[in-house]
């Protein structure tokens, strides 16, 4: 029996028991009653302790009560008829949910993949990087692990090289123009790819990366299409903070973790490309969905979205993925340019606070321009770790920076308020 014969009779067997796909994501619980920016409100969608105050929930989300409930429902599909839930939805709720990341993010449905993780995307996008041997990969030091080693197994497969390139001396000083004039003297004519991240989780500093795509698309007009680069950003530690359309950044890949700042569910992720990016980008794990109709011979492939095409297949954690538009759907009622206002204030707060103690040396910038979410620093002459530990016994969880060079770290999120920040810098000065 061909696969579309076997969905159509399965469909009837479902009968009533399943909602019609259009359907399947409007049908979880109603959205709480909050109100732009209701920060207590808020709060009390969380399951999180009020044991301690949490600087920390960037690392991995606590799901608010949407994501929870969508969660919940789906898995109680999954095991009350896992086949029959799976064949009904799987062909198209992959293209509803990127329609809701698109509304939320920017950028058409069809651009968007699926993914596990930022550390997925990172990997599927490099390792489909169409590169010639000779070619130059630039990154910068200040990447994470995923992307240094993403990269230099597609350079060890492929016989392009690796460089990396220093943005900036001091990150407490730094500025657009020493970020963009310092990539821009590290690029040769070899450079295909251009790698960064957004927001450095081992510092806090913020990238332009509008100023840094101009740049390129100056230096992308004097090459010939095969000459020109392609520029890809890990955006996770911006994503769900900045108020951002990441089609209009100007780089060709944005990849992104969405059980982070978003509140998604813990192994979501996606990746946006851009027309052209795409272009210059192979599969690497076969789809299902539509593409998998392709093979049976239901569609042919170019009907089917990149975006899809890209999206890993197998099995997921489907009661998660599917979850997925809830987080997006809170943030967008809570108001985007609320959320980066109330985090850059809550952020703000804390680096002025930190920087009126003694023995703090503060490693992120202060201007919001260059900086987001994540604040840095080193206290008194304790180790990172000792730091971590020492503000745990106290009641606040929070994070070292997981470098070669690593520094203590707070960073504060919608969960958290003023108060909360006030308590936890009275904390430190107490260790």
């Amino acid at each position: 029996m061909k696969r579309r014969d076997f969905l159509t009779k399965s469909s009837l067997l479902l009968g009533s028991s399943l909602l019609p796909v259009s359907n399947l994501l409007q049908a979880s619980t109603a959205l709480p009653a909050l109100k732009t920016a209701d920060w207590k409100g808020l709060r009390q969608q969380f399951a999180l302790t009020h044991d301690y105050i949490h600087l920390a929930t960037f690392l991995l989300a606590s799901h608010p009560k949407p994501v929870a409930a969508a969660i919940e429902r789906h898995r109680k599909a999954f095991d009350e008829n896992p086949a029959d839930y799976w064949h009904k939805h799987f062909m198209t709720i992959d293209h509803q949910i990127a329609a809701t990341a698109a509304e939320y993010m920017g950028g058409e449905p069809w651009q968007i993949a699926l993914t596990d993780s930022t550390t997925m995307g990172l990997a599927l996008v490099y390792s489909g990087l169409k590169l010639r041997p000779g070619d130059e990969i630039l990154q910068t030091v200040h990447d994470h692990y995923s992307t240094d080693l993403s990269l230099q197994l597609r350079a060890d497969r492929t016989g392009a090289k690796v460089r990396q390139v220093t943005l900036y001396d001091d990150p407490a000083q730094v500025s657009v123009d020493e970020v963009v004039s310092k990539l821009k003297a590290a690029i040769n004519a070899k450079t295909k790819v251009v790698a960064i991240t957004w927001v450095h989780s081992s510092t806090g500093v913020k990238l332009p990366v509008r100023s840094i795509a101009d740049m390129l698309h100056e230096l992308n007009n004097r090459r010939a299409e095969a000459e020109q680069i392609v520029f890809c950003v890990d955006g996770v530690h911006g994503f769900g903070i900045e108020n951002v359309d990441v089609s209009t950044l100007g780089c060709d890949f944005f990849i992104a973790g969405t059980h982070k700042w978003i509140f998604g569910p813990r192994g979501t992720g996606v990746i946006w490309g851009s027309e052209r990016g795409w272009q210059h980008c192979n599969a690497v794990i076969p789809s299902f969905s539509q593409s998998y109709d392709v093979w049976l011979g239901g569609s042919r492939q170019d009907q089917v979205p990149i975006g899809e095409h890209m999206s890993p297949g197998g099995f997921h954690s489907f009661e998660h993925r599917w979850a997925l538009p809830e987080a997006f759907k809170l943030h967008l009622q809570l108001g985007k340019a609320d959320v980066q206002a109330r985090i850059h204030q809550l952020n703000s707060q804390t680096k002025q606070g930190l920087a009126n103690l003694a023995g703090v040396k503060l490693y992120t910038p202060m201007s919001p321009e260059l900086s987001s979410g994540l604040v840095c620093f080193d206290y008194k002459q304790m180790s990172p770790e000792d730091v971590v530990k020492a503000m745990h016994k106290k009641g606040v969880i929070m994070s070292a920076t997981p470098y070669r060079q690593s520094y203590a770290r707070f960073a504060p999120s919608l969960v958290n308020n003023e108060q909360e920040i006030e308590q936890a810098l009275a904390t430190l000065n107490s260790v």
